[in-house]
């Protein structure tokens, strides 16, 4: 299986450099795309073995997958560049810019100007920054997709975190919640940092501390696959200091705060 990724900048060499890391793919089996030098200097950097080419057409051609990772607005002219070159019946396009949903990159590909080729298999998969370390959390969704492309590109994208399939109307949502929400656990873990300052802590241990403690609240959801709430109730004893913290934040609006700015981010 052969992949192309086209722009390499944060987030599409993240992908790629991921994917040579994991199962699936080789560095060799993915060819790299960008009108940036830098950032294809950088992925050959990272592994010799990437294919890199700065002709988007011609990197298309012999793909599999082709993964289009640029600004959102350069999307209609990336796809305007390759479309004609397109295997709408034997290639899938995955597009990683948030926004643009399936009814405009439809209209981009155009299909009947490749109508002899078929009906285009399109994928949205948007990612946050955690991809960067192959932590990330992943939503998919798809577009005249088999159920076997669909697991194709979910198990892709497992190799980076964790991925999702979800209907395309949930993709703002998860965005909010996935993308945006990475800021604010890290907005809770700098909060919580400050507040180990004020109580004596120096800067570094403070942090080392919050990061440790918020490690061990995820490992033990995942471990137990509890509510959140289940391991609340067995930190909070009767008259307790836990519980009387708790209250404290949300009497300040802990909870609405989170969710409130959630549904801004929408």
């Amino acid at each position: 299986m052969k992949v192309t990724v086209i722009g390499v900048g944060n987030i599409g060499g993240a992908i790629a450099r991921g994917l040579a890391k994991g199962t699936i793919l080789k560095a060799s089996d993915i060819t790299c795309t960008d009108l940036v030098q830098e950032n294809l200097d950088k992925m050959t950097q990272s592994n010799k073995d990437f294919v890199i080419s700065t002709t988007n057409i011609e990197a298309v051609k012999d793909a599999n997958i082709i993964i289009i990772a640029v600004k959102p607005w350069r999307v209609e002219s990336v796809i305007n560049e390759i479309k004609y070159s397109l295997k709408y019946d034997k290639q899938i396009i995955v597009s990683i810019a948030a926004g643009i949903p399936f009814d405009r990159l439809n209209e981009f590909l155009d299909k009947e100007s490749n109508l002899e080729h078929g009906t285009p298999t399109v994928f949205r998969v948007i990612p946050n920054t955690a991809i960067e370390v192959c932590s990330s959390m992943t939503f998919v969704s798809s577009c005249n997709a088999s159920d076997e492309q669909e697991d194709l590109i979910v198990n892709l994208f497992n190799e980076l975190g964790s991925a999702m399939l979800i209907e395309e109307q949930l993709m703002t949502a998860g965005t909010a919640l996935a993308s945006s929400g990475i800021a604010f656990a890290m907005r809770y873990i700098r909060a919580s940092s400050e507040g180990g300052v004020e109580l004596g802590f120096y800067p570094n241990q403070a942090k080392e501390i919050v990061l440790k403690t918020v490690k061990g609240a995820v490992d033990l959801l995942i471990a137990n696959q509890s509510n959140p709430e289940t391991e609340i109730d067995k930190v909070t004893t009767p008259g307790g200091i836990t519980i009387k913290g708790l209250n404290e934040m949300e009497l300040s609006g802990f909870t609405s705060s989170v969710i409130r700015g959630l549904k801004a981010s929408k």
